[in-house]
């Protein structure tokens, strides 16, 4: 059994022992810290009432947390709102459609069946800072309660925001309704189960594209590993080639990953999702600025060129923001710390390589939602085939590797030790190390584990042979600086 405590949440599988999975007590524990930083962080007059939105993906232990989260909630005198099915997107900007105080999200994300999580949302619909989630942990452990009186307990209220969602989507002006719909495009869906089954094929309807739909029932009892990897996409790559579809839609269970499959019922990568909704942002404010004469800066405003990805993503998504005139800029691994960066460069568009799409014209959150509908105004807008389009990206392959320690303090000496001998390259050291080969257009990216004494190495190259070389050439370096 597993628990994962982080500044982002808590996340573990159900059953076990307290402390160590993700038992009701352990969900009673963090709800309440919750609940008492809330007040902290937002402070109220006396009697004025909290409220606080709650949803949750379709996995099996899903009602279960949900009636001990609300529970909990009502029981600390907080209002609940509960979105019931919905999307991780869905509930971010359920967050704000209510005017709610904050938002819990039950959803382990790609993880298998057996785990939950409970992700923490502020007034925004966004994830905490690292400040603010530590506080929540403390909390927790400190283990200091005190439940309001039953006159002061908290209302329950239902609402299915998904509708509203839908629309939002359909209102953004980069999203080409009318040209989508004239492309009488042929999808087809895997949806793992969960609440993509739900909200995906209602918004393709309403685009004019027909759906074929598989494991979109969603009874939570997933029909393979969850992470939309290739390996674990077999089933939707052959009905794609089957039903002669335009290309194939991934989503993992709580919607906010995206990845499809091209009409020849290859991967089109899931690294690639982010670089090709980019592409058409980027060509299509390029377009409008020298219809109009203006700049692609002032096209682009209120937000500026600006594409933003963690620093384990490809670099496919640098060449292609810069191919425009535009220009990238690199985050720490970890959503929040994307989308901080977005804030701070007022970007356009950003995300992270695991298919997850920020567009700020809709929210500061990954939402495979809004990631779909971009594509598809993307190839109406080229009227090219999805493999075709895939071939008109840079080709990059990204090894993954590691390096295991048994004295954890050996890894901070190799990370020092790295950005001396590699010195001469360009050297991002915000998230562990980075170091790009500009030359090559090649890159390793070297951080430490939190839970463990090993370092992650991600090396990205032009052929899959390339990426293993560097990432092993940068190990050998490394097991010399310990005298291994």
């Amino acid at each position: 059994m597993t628990l994962i405590k982080s500044i982002s949440g808590i996340r573990g599988t159900i059953g076990g022992n307290p402390g160590e999975s993700l038992t009701p007590i352990d969900v009673v524990k963090f709800t309440y810290a919750y609940c008492e930083k809330l007040r902290e962080r937002r402070p109220k007059a006396e009697g004025e009432r909290y409220k606080v939105v709650v949803g949750k993906d379709a996995r099996l232990s899903g009602e279960m947390v949900e009636n001990l989260v609300v529970g909990t909630l009502i029981s600390c005198g907080v209002d609940v709102v509960k979105a019931g099915f919905a999307s991780t997107p869905t509930t971010e900007l359920a967050v704000t459609f209510c005017e709610a105080d904050g938002g819990i999200i039950l959803t382990a994300s790609h993880n298998p069946r057996q785990w939950n999580a409970l992700k923490l949302l502020n007034e925004k619909g966004e994830f905490l800072n690292a400040e603010e989630g530590q506080a929540i942990l403390d909390c927790a452990e400190a283990e200091n309660f005190c439940f309001a009186s039953v006159d002061e307990l908290g209302v329950i209220e239902e609402r299915d925001f998904t509708d509203e969602h839908i629309q939002l989507v359909l209102d953004l002006e980069a999203v080409d309704v009318e040209a989508i719909k004239t492309g009488k495009f042929k999808v087809v869906l895997d949806a793992i189960n969960s609440v993509g089954g739900i909200i995906m094929p209602r918004l393709l309807d309403k685009l004019g594209v027909e759906c074929i739909k598989i494991n979109c029932e969603p009874t939570g009892d997933f029909a393979h590993n969850p992470e939309p990897l290739p390996k674990n996409l077999v089933e939707l790559s052959e009905t794609v080639v089957k039903e002669g579809a335009d290309f194939g839609i991934s989503v993992d269970p709580d919607v906010d990953r995206l990845a499809f499959i091209s009409e020849n019922g290859e991967p089109f990568v899931e690294e690639y999702t982010l670089v090709s909704v980019a592409d058409y942002l980027f060509s299509r404010a390029a377009a409008n600025a020298k219809a109009k004469g203006i700049s692609l800066e002032e096209e682009c405003a209120p937000y500026k060129p600006v594409s933003c990805s963690n620093l384990s993503s490809s670099r496919a998504l640098r060449d292609v923001t810069e191919q425009y005139g535009g220009r990238y800029e690199a985050a720490a691994v970890g959503e929040v710390n994307v989308t901080t960066k977005m804030r701070s460069e007022c970007a356009l568009i950003g995300g992270e390589g695991n298919g997850g799409v920020i567009y700020p014209a809709s929210h500061y959150g990954r939402d495979a939602m809004v990631g779909v509908a971009l594509f598809l105004s993307n190839l109406a807008a080229k009227k090219m085939k999805v493999s075709e389009l895939k071939a008109t990206y840079p080709p990059y392959f990204i090894a993954k590797n590691k390096i295991e320690l048994s004295d954890k303090a050996l890894i901070d000496k190799i990370l020092e030790e790295l950005k001396v001998v590699y010195a001469s390259e360009n050297i991002n050291d915000i998230d562990g190390v980075k170091i790009n080969f500009e030359a090559t257009k090649q890159w390793v990216h070297l951080r430490k584990s939190n839970t463990e004494p090993i370092i992650r190495i991600y090396a990205e190259a032009q052929t899959m042979e390339e990426a293993e070389a560097l990432a092993e050439k940068v190990i050998a370096v490394a097991n010399k600086i310990i005298g291994k």
